[in-house]
């Protein structure tokens, strides 16, 4: 696959990028055959670690996201489900596309603190959802960000919520 700094170019992938990455590929991809599943791999290609539970953006939209990750041997524990590893990155990237993609264009954030309340085993497609609060400027600011995974019965497997710091991009 192509790098994304070659797709996009490399000022897209920097704090000192004048528009929002986040929302800007993913309006432009969304609707696109296969579309989804590319987005997901350019933000696994932005945040290598993120790459590693294979999640799929199925949804995102101003204070919004819902983000899938399927359940296979790769992110499973020695229990027979999910790890809670995998279940914590499902939480920090369902989390951090719903706020990233609500900031404003002069924005950028980063994690501060997580708390899990892992509620039941994870097993089966789990799915992550997130409604943030809204963000109005790039003022030096906390938020928390709520987000909750369900397994495919709709019952909630972890409770997050993520510290999230939103400041200027610096130039």
């Amino acid at each position: 696959m192509m790098a994304v700094s070659t797709f996009f170019g490399t000022e897209a992938l920097s704090t000192k990028s004048k528009t929002n990455f986040i929302r800007d590929v993913w309006n432009r991809l969304e609707r696109v055959p296969g579309g989804k599943r590319l987005y997901s791999r350019l933000v696994g290609q932005m945040a290598p670690y993120t790459s590693s539970i294979s999640a799929v953006v199925q949804e995102l939209g101003e204070g919004y996201s819902r983000v899938t990750l399927s359940d296979r041997r790769a992110v499973r524990n020695h229990l027979s489900c999910i790890h809670a590893v995998a279940l914590a990155n499902l939480v920090e990237l369902t989390g951090n596309l719903a706020l990233g993609y609500s900031l404003p264009d002069d924005a950028r954030f980063i994690v501060a603190g997580m708390n899990l309340d892992y509620i039941k085993k994870a097993r089966g497609t789990i799915t992550g959802e997130c409604r943030t609060p809204p963000i109005e400027s790039s003022a030096r600011q906390e938020y928390e960000v709520e987000v909750t995974l369900r397994d495919e019965g709709g019952d909630v497997v972890v409770e997050g919520v993520l510290r999230t710091l939103v400041g200027p991009k610096v130039g």
